[in-house]
Formats: C-alpha cells, structure tokens, sequence
C-alpha cells in the first residue's frame, strides 16, 4: 500500500505545463437507475455529481473523453449511454458527443479529431469483457482496453468514488501508463472520509443499520480494534444479530431473516466475541417495531417476547441514540434502523438523521434511502453544505471503513509515484 497523498488537478496541471489543448480521459460513473419499461434515467444525481469537475476542465481548455459504465451485463439496467449524454449535455450547457463506440476504430477517430473545450462520452466500459474483471493494475495496464486508449491521451482523471473500489482496467489500469489525478468528486470524499481515522477528531459516534449484516460486522471489527469508535450505534440486521448473540429472545421469525442475510456460526461466534470485548461502546436497542403476521404494528421492549418481524427501532432506542450522539464531533450514519421502504418504518431513521444534523457534529451519510432522507432536512433546515457529506459510493465507502485499501486510489498514488516523482 502506497503511502503519499493523493495526487489531485492541480498536480497534473502542473506537470503537463496546462490542461489548454491537453487530451484528458476522466473515468466517471454514470451508473444510474433505470425504469425497467421505459429506459429512461429516474434519478440523474450521480451525472450531476461529476459536473464541478468537468466544467473546471472545460474552462481550462482541456478536451475530454469520458467514459463510465452502466449496469452489469445481464441486468436490466445495462445499456448504452446515450441517454446519459443527453442530460449531461442539459446539464453542462454545451453539446456532448456520444459515440457507441469504446476502443474501435470510430471511438479512437473521434478521440483523436476532438477540439479542446469539447466532451465526447464513450459508450457503457462494460460492453468489453476486460472491465468486469478484477486483476492487480499492473495486469490491467496490459489489457487491450488501455493500449488501445492510453496512447491518444494526454492524461488521465479519476472522479468515480463510487467505483474507486473495483480493480478494473478503467479503474486501475490507466494510472499506470498516463499521468494521473483524482477529479473534484473523488478529492471531496477523501477529504471527507479522512476525518474517520483522524485521531484529532472526536469524539466519533458510527450509526450501522441495513440490511447487509456480515458486511456490518467486518466493520464494527475494524472501528472497535482501532478504537476509532466512541459508540456504535446499531440498527437493522446488525443489530438483531448482537441480541440474538447476548442470549436475547428475538423470535425465531428473525433468526431465519439473519440465517437468509448470511450468518453462520462463524459469523455468531465473531460477533459474540465483539459485545463481550467492547459491549460498552457497542450500543443495541431497548425496543423495536414489530409487524404481527395479521399486519399489525406495535412496539416492543428487548427482552419481552417477540412475535412477527423486527422492522425498526421503537422510540426508547431513538432517545437513548440522541443520547448517545451528544459531544460528538463526529458522526457517521451508514444504512437505515428499519425497513425504509414501508412508510410504517421510516420514523426511527429519520429521527436519528435529523438529529445528527442538528447536533453541531460533521455528519458523514453513506448514500441509499439516507441520503433521501439527509437531502430533505438539510433543505428544510437549511443546514450549511461545511456540515456534512453525502458520500456517492456505498461500495467504497464500505470497503473503507473496513480500513481496507481502496485500488482506484491506490493506482493513483503509484502514478504519482511512476510520473511526477513521489515517494
């Protein structure tokens, strides 16, 4: 794992004497969702994510290829980007050219006749069989993908955060062969999520909920054995599991949803280990809302006996959270307490990400229904944007907080080190 920071525009402007007439390839995620029936784009945030960093290039003179993927091939939402051109286009101001085209003889005509201040968008990176592979970058520096590209370029931008956890060649591969710097995007979420393992901020408070459990647990190890944490406060799946450990009766409804999300006995025995060692910062809840198999909802304290299904925090646990979340300067919200998609369910989550941002703390939100949530109250409240984060990737950010390396940074870092020098 390389060490040294991030290489960012102003590094790569540097060392090219400019970007004005400079040919830059910018990895972006366009990755959106898609209305099965119409195949239209239903939410275009994650497009108009990327536009600070393209209209800066743009300014500069640079003339820019872009490319994302969309979907996985076999899935309903993989296709081309051509719609995902339009809007950028509305969004930009200026006409985006498409191209249904990544690495052939019309995509490197098309590179190689474009003006600077101009965008041209390649089509979807996964209609090639080298993007869904992971490999280490030195692999996919050799791919037909990259040396076919690489050489009608002056440099290249990486502003997919929410991609930077792949190790593909778009990812990867490139920062090998190509001066490289982290987009605007990518540079704001560093920034952001630096603050997790800063040790100068703190006090830290985490909020885990969702539904992917075994995920959970591997960061819950990481914040605890680091001793980043000074309370985790839990929810959803994660939180089921930690009572079902302590000897709690959750009823044998949720025990078959936490064996159906992934627990075994391995997974048992690692979170037992981790309410004995640190049972002190590792919070759980006092009462949830359950759903009674007649469709009936009624709120229950943990240690009653439990009958239906556990689908959100009860009001106890969301006093003692608010609780909890005083002092903090930090506070990290990563998936909801309950089950978001049913409005009976809503309450203990909002709760809680309403609070957080009236607490005075920096909040970090992990995207998904949180970010919903987050974006209504900051607009209500008018909650300044120095105040929070709302991250784009929900894999990266996972993978973070695990304190695991994430490879489109890394490649980064080896291109800096490769091109300009740094060790």
């Amino acid at each position: 794992m390389v060490t040294q920071r991030i290489p960012l525009l102003e590094d790569l402007e540097k060392y090219l004497g400019g970007f004005s007439g400079r040919k830059l390839l910018v990895r972006v995620d366009f990755n959106s969702p898609i209305d099965p029936k119409t195949g239209d784009i239903i939410d275009y945030s994650r497009i108009e994510a990327h536009i600070p960093t393209l209209r800066e290039l743009l300014e500069k003179r640079a003339a820019l290829v872009l490319m994302s993927h969309q979907g996985k091939p076999g899935s309903s939402d993989f296709t081309t980007l051509e719609k995902h051109a339009d809007i950028l286009s509305k969004l930009l101001g200026q006409d985006v050219v498409y191209i249904d085209d990544v690495i052939g003889p019309a995509a490197r005509r098309s590179i190689e006749e474009l003006e600077p201040g101009s965008v041209l968008l390649l089509d979807n990176t996964r209609l090639l069989s080298e993007e869904v592979m992971e490999a280490p970058p030195e692999k996919h520096a050799k791919t037909i993908f990259v040396r076919k590209l690489s050489p009608l370029f002056d440099g290249y931008v990486n502003d997919a955060f929410a991609a930077i956890h792949r190790s593909q060649p778009s990812i990867v591969g490139f920062p090998l062969v190509l001066p490289s710097a982290a987009g605007r995007l990518v540079q704001r979420e560093m920034e952001a999520l630096g603050k997790i393992f800063n040790p100068e901020v703190a006090p830290k408070v985490f909020v885990l909920g969702g539904g992917k459990v075994v995920d959970s647990v591997k960061i819950v190890e990481t914040l605890l054995e680091r001793k980043v944490a000074d309370y985790i406060l839990t929810g959803g799946l994660l939180a089921m599991l930690l009572l079902h450990v302590r000897g709690v009766d959750i009823g044998g409804a949720n025990v078959e949803v936490l064996r159906s999300a992934g627990v075994d006995e391995l997974v048992e025995k690692r979170a037992r280990r981790l309410i004995e060692e640190y049972g002190d910062v590792l919070v759980t809840p006092v009462d949830f809302k359950v759903e009674k198999s007649d469709g009936s909802v009624e709120v229950v304290d943990v240690g009653s006996r439990i009958e239906g299904y556990i689908r959100d925090i009860g009001p106890k646990t969301v006093s003692l959270y608010k609780e909890k979340m005083r002092g903090a300067k930090l506070i990290v919200m990563r998936g909801p307490m309950g089950l978001m998609e049913d409005e009976r369910f809503r309450a203990g989550t909002e709760a809680l990400v309403e609070h957080a941002l009236k607490t005075g703390a920096y909040v970090i939100f992990g995207g998904g229904h949180l970010a919903s949530v987050a974006r209504r109250v900051i607009r209500e409240e008018g909650i300044p944007q120095a105040r929070y984060h709302i991250s784009s990737g929900g894999g990266a950010l996972l993978l973070y907080l695990t304190g695991k390396p994430l490879p489109g940074i890394e490649a980064l870092k080896l291109s800096a080190s490769k091109f300009y020098g740094w060790r």
